[in-house]
């Protein structure tokens, strides 16, 4: 079944094929949605494909369509493909990254490269799943693959995405398992798939994996998270990469990560946005990916010689002076380039006599040891690890975190001064426990006291020698230890001062250890250390022409956004409480109504780290004329001393009759050292 919509540009004319099975060896029907320039089979052209979970029908279907339209125009095909389980696809999902899902990706792009309309160039690109894919098929080496766009992804599973960061277990791994629990547990829409849709989304919901319990047994750097970093073999990459990311979002340390390990196979662009495509993303300024991307295309995937490989290696936005605000829709600062990126130099801040932070060598002249012990729900401040919106998912005003944490900061500067790289923070700490938590924030102090958050880092202490094969802290005796920092471009203003906020907690993005032992901190021995941005020259990105490329759907409910924090002092417990509305909308070519509904909730006692739970749930409903169904999937955490207790719940309902009940619990042990 097909529906074809004819689209007359004042570039080439294309064809949009709302859904094209296409079906691999193993008899499984892959469904994709392809934009396709006229007359392709007789002046064959190349394509761009993209391989995701997250539904062509209705999830990713307005940046979809402000994307690949652009680029059919411009006689590039774009094949959107939903992987097996998801959308209209056959099966069910087996995992993240698996074999399986990046042999598929090798099969469809062989697919693609052999079809008579191709010319047997094919471009990889996504964003989040679509942008860590690219990178590991790329490193497989398919033949017909030239290029990829990898968009807010990681060259190491491990440290750099939703799971850990530096042996610390973030929150957003019971967040991304609740999502993709929720998208997993959706329907095929009955008009791709027709009457076998109710069988389909069966089938899923029976047999989807928990992915949680998967990810929680993995607390090291072990074989799991290496399959798929491309980071343990960048030899393996041999094509052109354009490497992506925003400040905003948690996936900023990639493009640097890349050039350093891929060198000039790789261009990085780092802009001030959040977790989105950047023609589109927040807060402003933008970027014209589309017009920069047709010219990657073009250059790669059909040997166009307009000077895209001549593209400064490194092009980062420097933010200036940013002031923590509920929203931020532009971030003040200026595009600058390097046109080969090297290592960067440090100024190196340490603790003065009186306790300032001072640039130059160590003084430690009357430095002393401090006892550190955060009250555990320190962190409130911190947003959101995976932002999407240039809201309070981003890290807000943190001066209510900085009183919770030791704080060291320098006079107020006598000139600006930019930074561009990952700060490192070095330090001697004592732990009378086998491991604790240290986080290092760098944050620009306004003279008005207003605290921006410019970087951060964590350190399961454990880890501070290897996150493969952590080791317990000996008990009592000072250990040097490294924190690298997220990385940041960022001017620091004359008159302002720069704080170094050092706390064991940082909840609710860090989950607590299972004791609270606090940590000695030889304040003698500690340095900050900031990468300089050197050599530069400050240029102009271009914008998008368009200033509001997404599409318009038909609003039946509006959205509604809730973050809040509950101190319940009678109780001494606090509560952080999200709410994602997206509201009910209805696709105008599809006449397909969606709304998701996240509502989370994470509480701990501030003196108790075993007190921690959190709670996931997504509420997905999807609606026609006379047909309506509903998922509801809810995801949990807990603990003890020596385990993690989680457990997920699953609901479904054809119109308001209850078709399907599953829960699941599993109890999995800590193993941090």
């Amino acid at each position: 079944m097909e529906a074809r919509e004819n689209i007359v540009s004042s570039k080439r004319p294309f064809t949009v094929i709302e859904n094209e099975w296409i079906t691999l060896k193993d008899g499984t029907r892959l469904a994709a949605r392809i934009w396709m320039p006229d007359g392709a089979e007789a002046d064959p052209v190349p394509a761009v494909f993209e391989f995701l979970p997250y539904r062509k029908r209705d999830g990713t279907s307005p940046r979809d369509e402000s994307t690949y339209p652009h680029f059919a125009a411009a006689g590039i095909a774009g094949v959107r493909v939903d992987i097996r389980g998801s959308g209209e696809s056959d099966g069910v999902i087996d995992g993240e990254y698996t074999p399986l899902e990046l042999a598929n990706a090798c099969e469809l792009i062989g697919w693609i490269a052999a079809q008579p309309w191709s010319n047997g160039s094919v471009g990889m690109m996504g964003i989040s799943w679509g942008g860590f894919n690219c990178l590991q098929v790329a490193a497989m080496n398919p033949p017909a693959l030239k290029a990829v766009i990898s968009i807010a992804s990681t060259t190491d599973r491990y440290n750099d995405d939703i799971h850990y960061k530096d042996g610390c277990h973030l929150s957003a791994q019971l967040s991304w398992a609740a999502t993709m629990q929720g998208y997993q547990s959706r329907s095929p829409d009955p008009e791709i798939v027709g009457d076998r849709w109710k069988d389909m989304w069966l089938e899923r919901l029976e047999k989807e994996p928990f992915f949680m319990k998967e990810w929680l047994p993995h607390q090291r750097r072990d074989a799991f998270w290496k399959h798929g970093s491309i980071a343990e073999d960048f030899s393996a990459f041999k094509i052109p990469a354009l490497v992506i990311a925003g400040w905003a979002d948690g996936y900023r340390n990639t493009p640097i990560k890349a050039v350093e390990g891929l060198g000039d196979k790789a261009k990085a662009l780092i802009g001030p946005w959040v977790h989105k495509y950047p023609h589109f993303a927040w807060p402003k300024p933008r970027a014209d990916f589309i017009g920069e991307a047709i010219a990657f295309w073009n250059r790669w995937l059909r040997g166009e010689q307009n000077g895209a490989e001549a593209t400064p290696q490194m092009r980062a936005y420097i933010l200036d002076a940013i002031r923590p605000a509920p929203r931020r829709d532009h971030d003040a600062g200026r595009w600058i380039a390097k046109d080969v990126w090297t290592a960067p130099s440090f100024q190196t801040f340490a603790v003065s006599a009186t306790g300032a932070l001072t640039l130059g060598g160590k003084s430690g002249v009357n430095a002393r040891d401090v006892f550190l012990k955060s009250p555990l729900d320190t962190g409130t401040a911190s947003g959101e690890w995976f932002t999407l919106k240039p809201d309070v998912e981003m890290a807000i005003d943190q001066r209510s975190d900085d009183a919770g944490s030791l704080c060291f900061e320098t006079a107020p500067l006598d000139a600006d001064v930019d930074f561009l790289g990952r700060p490192i923070v070095t330090v001697e700490v004592a732990c009378d426990a086998d491991w604790a938590n240290l986080v290092a924030r760098v944050v620009d102090v306004h003279p008005d006291g207003t605290a921006y958050r410019v970087s951060f880092g964590v350190l399961n202490l454990a880890h501070r020698e290897s996150n493969e094969h952590p080791k317990a802290m000996p008990h009592g005796q000072k250990v040097r230890i490294t924190v690298t920092l997220d990385a940041c471009g960022y001017r620091f203003r004359a008159g302002h001062r720069i704080r170094l906020a050092l706390s064991t907690s940082y909840w609710p993005m860090i989950l607590p250890p299972p004791s609270d032992p606090g940590l000695t901190i030889d304040t003698a021995s500690l340095e900050l250390k900031m990468p300089e941005l050197g050599d530069h020259r400050d240029i102009t990105v271009r914008e998008p022409d368009d200033p509001n490329p997404l599409p318009t759907y038909i609003e039946h409910e509006p959205s509604e956004t809730v973050r809040e924090v509950i101190r319940n002092l009678s109780e001494n417990t606090t509560t952080y409480h999200i709410l994602e509305d997206t509201g009910l909308s209805e696709h105008p070519g599809t006449g397909l109504s969606t709304r998701q509904v996240r509502e989370e909730n994470w509480t701990i006692s501030p003196r108790d780290p075993l007190s921690m739970t959190g709670s996931s749930t997504w509420t997905c409903d999807m609606s026609r004329p006379g047909w309506s169904v509903r998922s509801v999937a809810t995801s949990t955490i807990a603990c003890t001393a020596t385990e993690w207790v989680i457990a997920a719940h699953v609901t479904a309902y054809e119109g308001d009759t209850l078709i399907f009940e599953r829960h699941h619990g599993e109890r999995i042990a800590r193993d941090f050292m």
